[in-house]
């Protein structure tokens, strides 16, 4: 499944048009603008996952049984999602025919039934058949034939009972099916088509001004369940055959191509298609996709493999589709010469669905996208766009092996489908946009995010035990950024200590291994163990198992003190120091690959494979210019924390010769010591010496992580108002002028200078919004003059759009909000705009609203009248539990200003005496 969120660009303020003040970001709008409301729907945060994905307000109606019907699942559903079925059938192929009652114009409630006969195998005698349904009827009585090839053969059901809390249909037998035996389970169904866009859900939209109506599906993790009747777990792989009846003004889709379009009446005379599909390959249920729309489409066939890419027909002739058609082919030979395996299916399809709540979707030969991830205007120029286009069709493309084709046996292996597609992402993306540095964009946007959540206590490990993921535990919780970057991140580090090659070695065999079956972790450390066993030039300090297991099954990771005299490497957990505690079974001890460098000479790589080790290569004389540089380009999922004497060194390194240290290990440098001091492992002064060298800085990502630690968004008021902020404005002003009038030269001169600058694209907006937010005048006039240009677009009023019922989900609403309230002038017009609006705002987005909106709200009350303003709208709006959880959540930034006035103190006071460096 694609990311549910990611890291956006949000721009634009309806404050602007009050005063001028504003004027510090407005470069933004320029930039980004055009791509607010596609950015916006792909990238926003996403929601907390339910607790269930199938908890209240899913509205499936009861479920099957002959007699009275069982209620809808609800909260108690949660515990079905880990339970794991008896073995007692496999199932081996489904006939499956699915008829959603749909015509165009219909005005609802919508209905979809169908039958489904399963063909299983018995492993062990059994007077019942078990498997899963959620908010299914039954239609007519179930059945059971066999045992297979017998002639006329069945077994009599007594009975078919639902159990909504374990999401599970119970045929009662009133004999038996014998191990080693073959039998056909035959059950009709029903069920409500929503507009929620899980398992088979509708969506409504506008093309070339006429409504129209697409049905879709979204089946992962649990909700195949939902559609038809089937034993919904990764490793219970079968065969399909899928038939769909539908309006006839629609086309359908499915995994397989279409073999058969005929026509039906049903019982009121009324004319349907049948659209039959060819015979799938052995697939999870999961995977197992429908859609049925008006959609056009274009195509191409790329080595026997048909491409289309769908969608409204507006956008089709537009254009806006043909950029993903022409990436796609192209990724798929990639990824099919890179791993040697060829692409099993004769062809696939790619639908931009106008309403999605994945930002896409990996069913084999039927992947499905919102919109915004697969669109890209012809006349947009910019890297970033195709960039973003690129990684999420890449991603997609990636688990057509690494999730279809080879499947995890359960979901504790998740990041085996989700971790290795991420990782194939980038190379896949960076194969098609050669502009991108694949080193630069893997850190900026996995490995360095993840590593900034990576490090709570109670965050969970990759992989869990199977054990552990049973009971009330959600699986759409797994569907994180541990699993996504962390996994991806990981992946990264073993490509390289193994080297690549030999890692793609590896997968090849693992591929076809397991091939239309499953496999969990220790397989894959099973088969990259066969390569290092078969070869002489990588040695290991310990087998793949050991080393891979201490990053995957214990959370967090560490962190590596150098001590320069003696050569001395320690590791430890990097935690808060403030509040250390842990208590997993590795004892805090990794087996870390580390690459170092020595006065700018690369050195081969040594292992730490204890909690402390001396390394007699890393000690250095008392030359300054004898220095060392651990985790060179970021090759290991882990922070380092050099001593005293090493840090200086390396400050004035950067000072005489920046270019000494790769782009990437400056990044890493830089947002390792201030990690390090938020942490309370070194002083806040500490970090600040390694930024003196920052005029002498050209790359936009390094300045962006710079920014993002000095000058973090939700402060920007809050610094205004201390002393701190002339001395910054003076200090950080004179470093960023030059990389300032480098970016703003093509600006004002021939801004198409920077369509093949993904970074530029990405990060101006923070560079320029800084610079004004300093003061600088240059800035300032700019961004006047192009939001001129901007506002001749009339009665653009930023926050009330943010409320429109069609442009916007409700976190993006929330986002909108949050960005105003974090500048100077926007907090205000942002506390009134919520205060009036609050009924509606609560009524539509409640409390995920809530405790984003007066989270952020809470940092910025400086004054005893704004507490007492705040805790009086606590009082008046919200009921009694939430009132006491934001009155807590006050209190604790309250006690958070507190510290940071703290910090603030002192960076003040160095800042007093390195302004004039």
């Amino acid at each position: 499944m694609g990311r549910r969120g990611g890291r956006g660009l949000y721009v634009g303020r309806r404050a602007a048009a009050l005063l001028a003040a504003l004027l510090l970001a407005l470069l933004a709008a320029l930039l980004a603008l055009a791509a607010l409301y596609g950015r916006c729907r792909q990238e926003a945060p996403p929601p907390p996952p339910p607790a269930s994905p199938a908890g209240p307000g899913r509205g499936r109606g009861p479920g099957p049984g002959p007699a009275a019907a069982a209620a809808p699942p609800g909260p108690a559903a949660a515990a079905g999602l880990g339970r794991r079925l008896p073995r007692h059938l496999v199932p081996l192929h489904y006939d499956l025919e699915l008829w959603p009652q749909v015509r165009p114009g219909q005005a609802g409630p919508f209905a979809f039934s169908g039958q489904v006969n399963i063909t299983v195998r018995c492993r062990q005698d059994t007077d019942a058949a078990v498997l899963h349904s959620s908010g299914l009827r039954s239609r007519g009585a179930a059945a059971v034939r066999g045992p297979l090839p017998e002639p006329g053969a069945a077994v009599e059901v007594a009975g078919l009972r639902q159990e909504a809390a374990g999401e599970v249909a119970v045929l009662e037998l009133r004999g038996r099916l014998r191990a080693g035996r073959r039998y056909v389970l035959q059950l009709g169904f029903q069920g409500r088509l929503e507009e929620d866009l899980d398992g088979l859900f509708l969506t409504r939209y506008t093309d070339q001004g006429r409504s129209s109506m697409v049905i879709a599906s979204q089946l992962e993790p649990t909700y195949a369940r939902t559609v038809y009747p089937c034993f919904d777990e990764p490793a219970m792989k079968a065969t399909f055959n899928i038939r769909i009846i539908h309006d006839p003004s629609y086309v359908a889709l499915s995994n397989m191509p279409a073999i058969d379009v005929s026509e039906m009446k049903d019982e009121n005379g009324s004319l349907w298609a049948v659209t039959t599909f060819n015979t799938s390959l052995k697939m999870s249920t999961y995977l197992t996709a429908f859609v049925i729309c008006d959609f056009d489409y274009v195509t191409r066939t790329e080595r026997g493999n048909k491409i289309r890419i769908w969608a409204r027909k507006e956008a089709v002739k537009n254009g806006y589709v043909d950029y993903a058609l022409n990436i796609t082919g192209p990724v798929f030979s990639f990824l099919e010469d890179l791993l040697n395996v060829s692409y099993p299916l004769p062809k696939t399809d790619l639908v931009a669905l106008p309403d999605f709540g994945a930002g896409a979707m990996e069913n084999w030969g039927l992947m499905t996208f919102q919109e915004s991830s697969l669109m890209f205007l012809p006349s947009d120029k910019f890297t970033s766009r195709k960039a973003m286009i690129a990684i999420m069709v890449s991603h997609e493309l990636g688990h057509q092996w690494f999730g279809n084709l080879v499947t995890m046996n359960w979901w504790n292996d998740l990041w085996l489908n989700e971790g290795l597609a991420s990782y194939f992402e980038y190379l896949g993306a960076t194969f098609v946009e050669s502009k991108i540095s694949l080193d630069k964009i893997f850190y900026d946007r996995v490995v360095q995010p993840v590593l900034r959540e990576d490090n709570e206590i109670g965050v969970r490990s990759l992989s869990e035990s199977e054990d552990k993921i049973k009971g009330s535990f959600s699986l759409m919780s797994l569907f994180d950024s541990i699993t996504y970057n962390k996994g991806a991140s990981i992946t990264w580090m073993l490509s390289g200590f193994l080297t690549q090659k030999l890692f793609i070695r590896a997968l090849t065999l693992y591929l076809k291994e397991f091939s239309f079956s499953n496999a969990n972790q220790d397989d894959l450390w099973t088969h990259i163990q066969m390569v290092i066993d078969a070869q002489d030039e990588v040695q290991l300090p310990a087998p793949v198992k050991q080393i891979m297991d201490s990053w995957t099954c214990q959370n967090g990771f560490p962190v590596l003190t150098l001590n320069l005299t003696t050569g001395t490497i320690s590791q430890e957990q990097f935690l808060n120091k403030k509040n250390e505690k842990s208590t997993d079974s590795y004892n805090n001890t990794w087996i870390i690959p580390i690459s170092w460098m020595r006065n700018g000479s690369s050195q081969p790589l040594m292992w730490l494979d204890k909690s402390s080790k001396v390394f007699p290569e890393m000690q250095v004389s008392e030359s300054e210019y004898d220095w060392i540089l651990l985790n060179v380009n970021l090759s290991g999922y882990y922070r380092v924390n050099y001593d005293q004497l090493n840090l200086k060194r390396l400050a004035r390194l950067l000072e005489n010769d920046p270019k000494a240290i790769p782009a990437v290990s400056r990044f890493q440098l830089i947002d390792d010591v201030f990690a390090l001091t938020q942490f309370g492992y070194i002083q806040i002064e500490t970090a600040l010496e390694l930024t003196k060298y920052l005029a002498r800085e050209d790359e936009l990502f390094v300045w962006n992580v710079v920014l993002l630690n000095l000058v973090p968004e939700n402060l920007e008021s809050t610094l205004k108002n201390y002393e701190v902020y002339p001395l910054l404005k003076k200090y950080l002003l004179k470093r960023m002028l030059p990389i300032y009038h480098y970016y703003a030269g093509f600006i004002h001169q021939n801004v198409d200078a920077l369509e093949g600058d993904y970074f530029a694209q990405v990060y101006l907006e923070k560079l320029f919004a800084t610079a004004c937010w300093l003061g600088l005048q240059d800035c300032l006039n700019l961004s006047s003059e192009l939001y001129a240009k901007w506002m001749d677009n009339p009665e653009y009023e930023y926050l009330q759009y943010g409320l429109s019922d069609t442009l916007f989900s409700s976190s993006c609403t929330s986002v909108i909000i949050l960005y105003v309230v974090t500048k100077d002038i926007g907090h205000r017009i942002a506390w009134e705009f919520v205060t009036e609006n609050w009924p509606l705002l609560s009524e539509r987005y409640g409390k995920e609203l809530l405790h984003d909106v007066l989270k952020v709200m809470g940092r910025y009350v400086n004054t005893d009248v704004q507490i007492q303003e705040l805790q009086v709208f606590y009082n008046a709006t919200l009921e009694e539990d939430e009132r006491v959880a934001t009155t807590l959540l006050l209190e604790f930034t309250k006690f958070e200003n507190m510290e940071r006035r703290e910090l603030l103190s002192k960076v003040a006071s160095w800042l007093q005496k390195n302004v004039d460096d």
